[in-house]
This record gives structure tokens, sequence and C-alpha cells, in this order.
């Protein structure tokens, strides 16, 4: 997209297509959009890379795995970053260039365009011109760290005060009954 556009216009208004959950958040928000967006869909597809599946694979157990959320989770604790690692390369790859990517991954996806590195400052820390720092997680990626709780996707007040929530729960849809008045 940031290549269509032209290095005259630093930012652009315009609908959005493309695959969810690779998708930059100021392409929902409608703020305009920046070649920052396209940094974030480049981490989303790294992620994919390394995992040698999509970023939200739903298990058997019917809940839903989102990859971004445990590299987070292994870069955050110190865990094993191989076994982040394709099944199929058998974790014939090397520790140091795994966490690399799986860091510029999360650099690329954080939420705020400004955080994001340019695309060739990707390009020079994966080629080992520069090192990369540690990433903060972003919220995003917090929200399915840190929540044990259903989502709340939005409340729908009824006439005696009470509320019905739908939420999202281990992968399916559910409809909550809340009493609460400061939803």
């Amino acid at each position: 997209m940031a290549k269509l556009v032209g290095r005259d216009f630093s930012r652009v208004l315009t609908t959005f297509r493309g695959t969810k959950g690779y998708l930059a958040p100021e392409w929902l928000s409608g703020v305009p959009v920046t070649a920052k967006a396209d940094v974030f869909s480049y981490g989303m597809m790294l992620f994919e890379l390394v995992y040698g599946k999509r970023n939200v694979v739903q298990s058997e157990d019917s809940r839903s795995k989102f990859f971004p959320s445990l590299v987070a989770n292994v870069l955050m604790m110190g865990g094993d970053i191989l076994s982040l690692l394709d099944n199929r390369l058998n974790r014939e790859a090397s520790v140091e260039q795994v966490t690399k990517i799986c860091k510029v991954a999360c650099w690329c996806i954080q939420d705020e365009e400004d955080s994001r590195p340019s695309m060739s400052l990707v390009e020079q820390i994966l080629e080992g011109v520069l090192d990369v720092n540690k990433p903060p997680v972003p919220q995003t990626v917090k929200l399915f760290l840190d929540n044990t709780e259903p989502i709340v996707f939005f409340t729908v007040p009824t006439s005696n005060g009470s509320s019905h929530v739908l939420s999202n729960s281990s992968g399916s849809v559910s409809l909550y009954k809340s009493a609460s008045s400061s939803l």
C-alpha cells in the first residue's frame, strides 16, 4: 500500500482490505494510514513464518491460540524460544536468529504506529547491521496474555436496568446477563 501512494503523500484515507489480524489498528480506527501499517502486517507475517501456521489457531478443545501472545510470553519469561518454531523444522534453527525475528515482529506490531520501526530499520536488524532490544508487549497482545475472563465486545441495555453482555469465551460467543449499571 505504501508504495502505491508514493512519497508525495504522508497519509492516506481509504477503505481497508486484507486478512483480519494482519491489519494495523489504524485501519480499523479510521485515522490516516501511513507506511507503518505495512510494518504491522510485515510483523504479523514474520510470526507466521516462525510458527508455520496462521497466527490464530483453533485447537482441539475449541480454544484459540494467538501466536503473538505466545511469543511475548516466551520473550518476557525467558522461555524456550525454539518451542515456538514450526514443528517441521525439528528445532533446527539458531536461538539467536529466532529470538531476533520474534523481537522484530513484536516491535512491528506495536499498537502506536510511532512505536513501530521503519522497514529500512527492520531490514538492517534482520541483516545483522543493527541489534534489536527487547520490545514492550503491545496492548492488544496483553489483552490475550492477561485476560482469563471472557472478552466483552458490547452490552445491550434492557428495560429493567440490567445489561446483556456479549463476549467471546474460548472461541465461542456467549451471552451473559449482568445487573451492572456502570457498563
